[in-house]
């Protein structure tokens, strides 16, 4: 799932209309809610890296695909979009923290 999260985000992302599938300010809670999924999944699939390593991670992809949407006509890159992102992967991490608690007994 994260894979394709990641695929979709930097593949969907460059098609024609891209930019446009939602309007402001619901855009902040699409990159809130997939940023926050992204910081989930990247957490259960390195359960042994520290949550402040997947927020890291997070943002890092965040800012990539920021940097990305530059090239890309249509697109426009914002601090607004990155911060929604971090936040996202921020209120993650207590779901992720309770989850590997869970499944495996840390």
């Amino acid at each position: 799932m994260l894979v394709f999260l990641v695929a979709a985000i930097f593949i969907g992302g460059e098609a024609p209309g891209a930019g446009k599938l939602f309007p402001p300010p619901w855009d902040k809670i699409v990159h809130f809610m997939t940023y926050g999924a992204i910081g989930f999944f990247a957490g259960m699939a390195f359960p042994t890296r520290p949550l402040k390593f997947i927020l890291l991670m997070v943002v890092m992809l965040g800012a990539a695909d920021e940097i990305h949407q530059i090239f890309i006509e249509g697109r426009e890159p914002g601090f607004d979009d990155l911060f929604a992102d971090f936040l996202g992967g921020l209120c993650a991490l207590p779901f992720v923290y309770q989850f590997r608690k869970w499944i495996y007994r840390m």
